[in-house]
């Protein structure tokens, strides 16, 4: 009996593919409980930590929404949301675009710098359940098959 199907008391699936994608969303569920658990302690979700790090690698140049929209992890996320709680927290500064006054240009503080550098001495607490269960070569194989499965994205 594999993992999943004791995980989920099930006796069996219908086929491999079935198996595979429930135990895709399965573990994806679970590694995003975990990165939501670490970011509460920053008193940031994990959409609000992917905005400062893509603002980071624009620094010191300004992003617009639609920009942030089309990098973001999270697609589904409202943006323009996550851009003012940010804002309210000084991590992050946005002031109508002079080029276009419909567009919004948004730049990361120092503050946020500051935070995204103390986020990251502790970030890579959440590759150990990776490091853990799989070595090189199998993270690698992970990466192609991912890869794989994302050419149909």
């Amino acid at each position: 009996m594999s993992n999943i199907e004791k995980l989920l008391s099930q006796k069996a699936f219908d086929n491999e593919y079935t198996k595979g994608m429930i135990g895709l969303v399965f573990v994806g569920n679970w590694i995003v409980s975990r990165n939501q658990q670490f970011f509460k302690k920053f008193d940031i979700t994990m959409q609000q930590f992917n905005i400062l790090r893509i603002l980071r690698g624009q620094h010191p140049k300004a992003a617009n929404i639609n920009m942030l929209k089309e990098r973001m992890l999270d697609r589904m996320s409202d943006v323009s949301r996550l851009v003012e709680r940010l804002r309210k927290a000084d991590l992050l500064e946005r002031k109508s675009c002079e080029s276009d006054r419909r567009a919004v240009d948004v730049k990361i503080t120092s503050k946020g710098l500051q935070l995204l550098k103390s986020i990251e001495e502790e970030v890579t607490q959440l590759d150990d359940v990776l490091k853990k269960a799989l070595d090189p070569l199998e993270i690698a194989q992970l990466n192609s098959l991912v890869d794989k499965v994302l050419a149909q994205y």
